[in-house]
């Protein structure tokens, strides 16, 4: 009777052994990843307060274009080489207005002397001089003869939560990079109002496959911080990355941190560029002034016209190296030291 007891006893003693075991390796494991390598891991303790700072140095940016339309008539054969400002007054039959606008994250990235300067994508403040459209001919095919010029008449360009301060100046621009650094003298009275990242610049070539990272964003206008995953990382030799990370519009600007042996060791290693988009064309009927909407149960015979909608597909996400911004910026200090900006 005592053989059968032994084992039971061996047991009880060993499963206290075995969970202390565990305790000491977990304890161990997280709180001392000094391995100088960015993490690859969810952070093992609260970083609350330290989001909530960064967020008060990535605001929200709106732009807006306004442009004025010539519209041709189909009898008018008019080709792009004989556009001039008298040829359009002689053969548009109507001209209209219309207005193009963009929203992103923008980063702030300097505020001394009443100045600040944010960093931000090209292509949220960017747009066209001059937009062109042309008459189809059989089949569908494009012809040569102008159906509509738009001009560009004006644009502003402001942080949504400050709008008071007025319009941001355009300082750098490299459609290319998909780079610009705006800027606006708000009075020294109001530095505090606009403080800047600061955490250290990180190093992206030193991302490694499944690094973790936080970003801080407005998409669709929403304040908010995401996470994701390295993949492909140093993809084109200048530290630019993927991430696995689902994004919508009004994210690109915006900052990307890692974190290097535990938190709150944040490092600046880039910024959300954009995400890959199919372009489809739909039919839509003339917009409503009234602010009425058009009736589901009634068939619509009015004019039809012809929009362009992105399909976004999630879950890839470009990111602009914290390298390819410092090389831009360093490239660009004469520029920018003469407009009053000591970056």
């Amino acid at each position: 009777m005592k053989r059968k007891i032994y084992p039971v006893i061996t047991l009880l003693l060993l499963l206290p052994l075995s969970l202390s075991c565990s305790s000491a390796i977990y304890q161990a494991a997280y709180p001392t990843l000094n391995d100088g390598k960015y993490d690859s891991e969810f952070p093992y303790k609260n970083c609350s307060q330290e989001l909530e700072e960064l967020g008060k140095s990535v605001k929200l940016i709106i732009s807006m274009a306004f442009y004025k339309t010539h519209i041709f008539g189909e009898k008018s054969l008019l080709k792009l080489e004989e556009l001039s400002s008298d040829v359009i007054s002689q053969k548009a039959i109507e001209t209209s207005y219309f207005d193009k606008n963009e929203s992103g994250s923008a980063t702030i990235i300097f505020s001394s002397g009443g100045k600040i300067a944010l960093i931000t994508c090209a292509h949220v403040v960017e747009f066209p001089d001059t937009l062109f459209t042309y008459f189809a001919g059989e089949g569908g095919v494009m012809t040569d003869y102008l159906q509509s010029v738009s001009f560009k008449v004006s644009q502003s360009t402001y942080i949504a939560e400050f709008s008071d301060i007025g319009e941001l100046e355009i300082l750098l621009l490299d459609r290319t990079l998909d780079i610009a650094v705006l800027g606006k003298n708000v009075g020294a009275q109001y530095n505090f109002r606009f403080p800047p990242l600061r955490y250290p610049y990180g190093k992206a070539k030193e991302l490694e496959w499944g690094s973790f990272v936080y970003m801080f964003g407005y998409p669709m206008n929403f304040k908010m911080v995401s996470k994701g995953i390295v993949s492909s990382p140093n993809r084109d030799k200048k530290g630019s990355f993927l991430l696995d990370a689902v994004v919508n519009r009004g994210f690109s600007g915006g900052t990307v941190l890692a974190i290097r042996d535990g938190v709150p060791n944040f490092e600046w290693v880039g910024i959300v560029k954009s995400v890959p988009a199919d372009l489809l064309y739909i039919l839509r009927p003339k917009e409503l002034k009234t602010g009425y909407e058009y009736s589901t149960k009634i068939p619509y015979t009015g004019d039809v016209y012809v929009d362009k909608r992105l399909s976004m597909n999630y879950g890839i996400t470009f990111v602009i190296s914290i390298e390819s911004i410092l090389e831009y910026l360093e490239a660009n200090k004469k520029t920018l030291r003469r407009k009053g900006y000591e970056l």
